[in-house]
């Protein structure tokens, strides 16, 4: 164990002294700058106390320590941070005497229960409760009053410094930097969120703010961890400052929605929203670019997975929902946030089908498709990369807008033979934007042989169980399954069948628990686009939630 040195001791009881129960910003900030190295210090003591065999011997071995241990005891700055309490306990309980030998550890013992019932309990009686008894309040009451108190100058100081105006030279960067530094060891208490927000938004105002790294760090850790609490501006700030803290949280919000499907699966667009990174990319360009960047990166490693593309369709709705919102002169052009797309592809594929009268939807979704197709044909006939890169983009763009995708599987439900036809190809480009080995053809070929089982399951009663048991094997098909299972899951919902056959259809063909978690996927992009639709059909609805039941439940 590392010695307590002399040197150590002093400067330390010179601190606690100087601190005392001051109030004023100098204190706090200069109490916040010393508190990794305080608790450094009291780790040291309590190591040391450790080894003593009695309260006796361990007042003689360190003559300052009840002082000390006293007045830190009293420093709402030292308390309000949970590790250095946390030391400060343990010191104390080191320092009781289970069997008092003698009246000085008695008298010692009576004092460690104060300090203990000031620190972790309102017992009356006590220290705490004689000393604040004439203010009214409980002691964690009294301390945490404090400390907004001083939080709050410190605050103003921070508005007051920039004035709302973007004259970087009147910003007092030394004194903010300084703040951020005090900051540091205390960020997940909740006084200091008024604080945090206000250094944060100095940035925004002026835009050369010297916030210290480790601030910015703590503030994301803490975020990602739920231990701390930001208003929603002060949040976006953050992420306007530090591109690091953008990314982490759009991936810890893509981590969140890959391992908790069972919750995710029941209000996407719920949980997408409350993230703020729509809100945020609606007012804020580069952060739409950040986000969308990182999950077309995810996309193209597992261009599969059903959930990191429900994840981006809804991310991209929930954001074109909050930039409508916004008065035309406040609004940047779509062209802003998506600069890789041909042009002419934005309109069709930006409109929601809400904004479309459902009659019109079919020959809506046929410009879609034309347009496509067109894409798809130049890549076929160029050699370069570039003509599989537009591919690539318009590909990633019908995967943004996947809620049309989602509109043709409904249409597929009740299609006339005759206008299957785009429809089919689009939900194949869908699943299967590559021509390679020229397989477009072969996997269409597959979707209407799908389309064709699962017309004569649905709509024939009873269910012939001849295509019943090909929808099976196609579904076990690793080259079209999430393909067919989209189209399956449309036709439970939007086919006019009792729901007691839907059920039991869905039971005998959904009997792997992967593809059960997969289907859920599907019926929360359903449940999102009826969400925002123009008119609610309540018998559809009912479906959906009998049948996202029934697969949660098995």
């Amino acid at each position: 164990m590392e010695a307590v040195s002399d040197t150590d001791v002093q400067f330390w009881m010179a601190k606690a002294m100087n601190w005392g129960e001051d109030l004023s910003c100098s204190a706090l900030l200069d109490t916040s700058r010393h508190l990794c190295s305080l608790r450094s210090f009291l780790q040291q003591v309590l190591q040391g106390l450790q080894q003593m065999s009695s309260t006796s011997e361990a007042m003689k071995t360190f003559p300052f320590v009840g002082q000390f241990l006293g007045r830190l005891c009293w420093n709402p700055c030292v308390i309000a941070d949970e590790r250095s309490q946390r030391l400060l306990l343990r010191c104390l309980s080191c320092l009781y005497s289970a069997e008092p030998l003698n009246a000085v550890e008695r008298k010692a013992n009576m004092w460690i229960k104060d300090m203990l019932c000031h620190l972790i309990s309102e017992e009356e009686g006590s220290v705490a409760h004689t000393t604040v008894k004439h203010a009214g309040v409980t002691p964690k009451r009294y301390h945490s009053e404090a400390l907004q108190k001083v939080v709050s100058l410190m605050t103003e100081e921070v508005i007051k410094s920039c004035d709302g105006l973007p004259n970087t030279a009147r910003c007092l960067n030394g004194n903010i930097h300084t703040m951020s530094t005090a900051c540091v060891a205390l960020v997940t208490c909740p006084e200091m969120s008024p604080l945090i927000g206000a250094l944060l938004k100095h940035f925004m105002l002026c835009g050369s703010s010297c916030l210290n790294q480790e601030f910015i760090k703590e503030i994301n850790e803490a975020l990602i961890s739920k231990r701390l609490v930001l208003e929603h501006e002060a949040v976006v700030n953050l992420w306007c400052y530090s591109p690091t803290c953008l990314e982490g949280a759009a991936v810890s919000f893509l981590e969140s929605v890959l391992s908790g499907h069972e919750t995710m699966t029941q209000s996407l667009d719920k949980h997408v929203n409350d993230s703020l990174l729509p809100r945020a990319s609606a007012h804020h360009c580069h952060i739409f670019l950040t986000v969308n960047e990182i999950y077309r990166n995810v996309l193209t490693e597992i261009d599969e997975n059903l959930a990191v593309r429900a994840l981006i369709q809804v991310f991209t709705a929930c954001f074109l929902q909050r930039l409508t919102g916004q008065k035309p002169q406040d609004r940047l052009p779509l062209r802003a946030f998506f600069p890789n797309v041909t042009p002419c592809l934005l309109t069709p594929l930006l409109t929601a089908p809400s904004e479309v009268p459902r009659e019109a939807w079919l020959d809506h979704l046929s410009w879609i498709r034309s347009l496509l197709q067109s894409v798809t044909e130049n890549e076929e006939a160029g050699e370069d990369g570039r003509a599989y890169q537009a591919v690539f983009e318009a590909w990633f763009l019908l995967v943004q807008c996947g809620y049309w995708v989602d509109t043709a599987a409904e249409l597929l439900v009740l299609a006339a033979p005759e206008n299957a036809k785009s429809l089919l190809w689009l939900l194949t480009f869908f699943h299967h934007p590559t021509n390679r080995g020229h397989q477009r053809s072969q996997q269409t070929a597959v979707a209407r042989e799908a389309w064709t089982h699962l017309r004569m399951l649905f709509l024939t009663r009873p269910p012939p169980p001849r295509h019943l048991c090909a929808v099976k094997e196609l579904l076990s098909s690793s080259f079209s399954a999430n393909l067919v299972l989209h189209l399956f899951s449309n036709f439970t919902v939007f086919s006019h069948g009792p729901v007691s056959i839907i059920t039991e259809i869905t039971d005998k063909v959904l009997t792997e628990a992967a593809v059960k978690r997969r289907a859920l996927w599907i019926l929360a992009l359903i449940r999102c686009r009826l969400n925002s639709a123009a008119t609610r059909d309540d018998r559809v609805y009912s479906r959906l939630r009998t049948l996202q039941d029934t697969l949660l439940q098995t």
